[in-house]
């Protein structure tokens, strides 16, 4: 069945609606209670990057952190999509010298730095990007962490019937509460899991919420590291500066977005069908200030994604990004 997705945001050129961006939005308690939505909350979106801090969740039960000694500084990067700053390289350094390993083992790939694009600035030619640069090198580094603490084989980690995949899906599981979880391979080739809106929306309302030691651990890592779980100018640094302690934030690609937020015991989905990103900005602010989680943005880091203006190359304003959105209580 196709989701039944409703506008979300429009941009336009000259007064006139020239975009339309579609999703759907779920705003869920801790018991599995869908507070808010707008479009279709049981809508099933793969949860890309979104995932990672339950891809993380295993190790953290295991006891991962005190065998080796990690911190919050690890666990966050465990959880990021990290920019490849030098601060981000360093802890995903220290991470694999502490379980025996170096960046030969990861498999997620390699790509330049996500901070040129985020900061709109040319990546340099002729430098050798390695796998420590890609945005995912520490969740993987989690995963192998993970094969290490439990003496499984490192060489096929991302196999989906690898002994830390097939927990990992269990993890997944338990949140999805019997929903579908469709499965399919991420952009660092690690499977990933599609599930209704609603159960990722209560996911994150479990992780910022919930007094376990497991989703305490993670929490306090996410937000009181925002720059290691994102990086230089960033939508999920500005969440959750812009929290102040209480939210957590994961982007995930083509569309995603997942807040929790500890005080009022909530967890927020958005899904924009099209996978545009200034779109995806744009209505969690809205999301945010309909939720009145957000007085005004003004004063915070999200002020660069309240409705912001478009521009051309020559830096006249042709238009805007203005959120359509009407949030219905349930």
């Amino acid at each position: 069945m196709s989701p039944r997705h409703v506008p979300l945001v429009e941009t336009t050129r000259g007064g006139t609606t020239e975009c339309v961006h579609y999703g759907s939005i779920a705003v869920v308690d801790t018991n599995g209670r869908l507070v808010a939505s707008a479009g279709d909350p049981e809508s099933i979106n793969f949860t890309r990057s979104s995932l990672k801090p339950l891809q993380a969740l295993p190790f953290v039960e295991d006891g991962g952190l005190a065998h080796y000694g990690f911190g919050s500084h690890e666990l966050a990067l465990m959880c990021a999509s990290h920019n490849g700053e030098a601060v981000h390289v360093s802890v995903v350094q220290r991470i694999l010298a502490r379980v025996g390993l170096d960046e030969s083992a990861l498999q997620c790939g390699c790509h330049a730095p996500s901070y040129f694009a985020a900061t709109e600035t040319p990546a340099p030619t002729g430098v050798a990007w390695s796998s420590l640069h890609h945005n995912c090198s520490g969740k993987h580094a989690g995963f192998l962490a993970y094969c290490r603490l439990h003496r499984l084989p490192v060489e096929n980690y991302l196999d989906s019937g690898h002994p830390l995949q097939q927990r990992i899906r269990t993890t997944a599981s338990r949140f999805a509460h019997g929903d579908t979880l469709a499965q399919a391979i991420d952009g660092c080739s690690a499977p990933n899991f599609a599930m209704p809106l609603k159960r990722l929306a209560e996911l994150y309302a479990w992780i910022a919420a919930e007094e376990t030691p497991e989703s305490k651990a993670i929490t306090f890592a996410m937000a009181h590291h925002p720059d290691l779980v994102s990086g230089t100018r960033r939508a999920d640094l500005a969440i959750m500066q812009s929290g102040r302690g209480d939210w957590i934030s994961k982007v995930g690609a083509d569309g995603m977005q997942a807040i929790g937020v500890r005080s009022q015991g909530l967890g927020i989905a958005i899904r924009i069908a099209d996978g545009n990103s200034r779109a995806v900005n744009a209505a969690t602010v809205e999301v945010l200030e309909q939720l009145d989680l957000l007085d005004d943005p003004s004063g915070t880091p999200l002020a660069v994604y309240d409705c912001p203006p478009i521009r051309n190359y020559r830096g006249i304003e042709t238009g805007g990004v203005v959120p359509v959105l009407k949030l219905i209580g349930h």
